[in-house]
């Protein structure tokens, strides 16, 4: 598999603003006519501008909802949801997301399933070939802009759809369990290249998972949500350097910290 190529570091000035807030955040459901089922319950969480946090927890916390409300694909809910101070309403170029199913259309090639992605932005045709071209050299697929998804690997295709994510240079980047699907082998490696990418383009990353490994090779923080109805239980700071190693005996000793979060909860 190729190899993430590696881009000058983002200016300071890639850290500004307010960052995202999550103000009391609610969500209930209609089980039946009699019947609303909670799903969210009073999240309170402040991200700051550059900042990679990373939500754990079992199904069923309400990680994947969280990131919908986020992202502005429902707005049925209780409490504020601020990106630079501004209220979020429906969906935005300022956010971009990655799926655990990469969703790539199979009659577009590479280069033009990332362009998707700047269907709606405000540059010229000779500019959004350029954006393109950049951030498929970003995520190491230069050699493949022609190749259509059926003749890729998993791999490549989730560095696709991260492609597709960041081309907008959204503020905030969310990731709903991008590496769910694939091999332990192909998600160690591209664990690493994520982080890589996040390094130099420092923008705000929101990255849900069930994996507390990977939880805390990648983000700053680690939000533990516990279920029924989804809640944070608590926020743990992940203060390694980086390249972070698995081997660590400190990176053992906040992984095992946090998986003692869900040994209480079964």
């Amino acid at each position: 598999m190729p190899a993430i190529q590696s881009l000058p570091a983002q200016t300071p000035a890639a850290r500004q603003g307010n960052g995202l807030r999550l103000e009391n955040i609610s969500k209930h459901f209609s089980a039946s006519a009699d019947t609303r089922l909670q799903v969210l319950d009073n999240v309170q969480l402040d991200i700051a501008p550059g900042e990679f946090i990373t939500i754990v927890g079992a199904s069923g916390c309400g990680k994947s909802t969280l990131l919908r409300l986020i992202l502005g694909l429902d707005e049925e809910f209780d409490g504020r949801i601020l990106l630079d101070e501004k209220p979020i309403k429906g969906t935005g170029l300022e956010r971009g997301i990655v799926f655990q199913d990469h969703r790539l259309f199979p009659w577009l090639t590479v280069e033009q399933n990332v362009a998707v992605g700047l269907k709606n932005a405000p540059l010229t045709p000779a500019q959004k070939r350029d954006t393109v071209r950049e951030h498929i050299h970003l995520v190491g697929l230069q050699d493949f802009t022609e190749s259509y998804p059926h003749q890729i690997s998993g791999g490549m295709a989730q560095r696709v759809a991260i492609a597709r994510g960041l081309v907008n240079r959204p503020s905030v980047l969310l990731l709903d369990e991008p590496f769910g699907a694939l091999d332990a082998l192909t998600r160690t490696r591209l664990q690493r290249e994520l982080q890589n990418i996040w390094q130099h383009e420092k923008i705000t990353m929101v990255h849900v998972t069930h994996d507390v490994d990977e939880a805390v090779y990648l983000g700053d923080r680690v939000v533990v949500m516990q279920p029924h109805p989804g809640r944070i239980r608590r926020i743990v700071d992940i203060d390694l350097p980086q390249p972070r190693n698995r081997s660590d005996a400190r990176f053992i000793a906040l992984r095992d910290d946090v998986l003692s979060d869900f040994a209480e909860l079964s």
